[in-house]
């Protein structure tokens, strides 16, 4: 009966091994479900973090192209305004020097014309 005692014995160690072994091992599923949910979660997290820097991001890009374009325009604006003041300049010097020298004039638009008529042909 010895023998029998150590084997109800060694069942019943075996049988409590088992319980907890099983008790263990469903917790570590339920501790791994959760780690996935958490993981998951982060992961989510990270995600709309990363949007909304990108938005940020994009938002600012178009800022600096608009203030960049912005002055562009500006300069642009600059550069066409101090041409046709030249321009006018020179309108009005040619045109002074026409009043004041009319004969003169007449000779340099033919010599002008002779060149270009020459330098056409060739």
């Amino acid at each position: 009966m010895n023998d029998a005692a150590e084997d109800a014995a060694r069942s019943e160690a075996d049988n409590d091994a088992a319980s907890r072994l099983k008790k263990d091992l469903t917790a570590v599923k339920n501790d791994i479900a959760h780690l996935s949910q958490q993981i998951a979660d982060a992961v989510n997290a990270l995600a709309e973090v990363a949007q909304s820097q990108g938005r940020r991001g994009l938002r600012q890009a178009r800022a600096n192209v608009d203030q960049a374009m912005s002055g562009a325009s500006d300069r642009a604006g600059a550069v066409t305004s101090a041409a046709q003041d030249a321009a006018s300049s020179v309108a009005n010097t040619l045109a002074d020097a026409i009043q004041d020298r009319p004969v003169a004039a007449v000779a340099i638009a033919m010599g002008v014309g002779f060149v270009i008529g020459v330098a056409w042909r060739r």
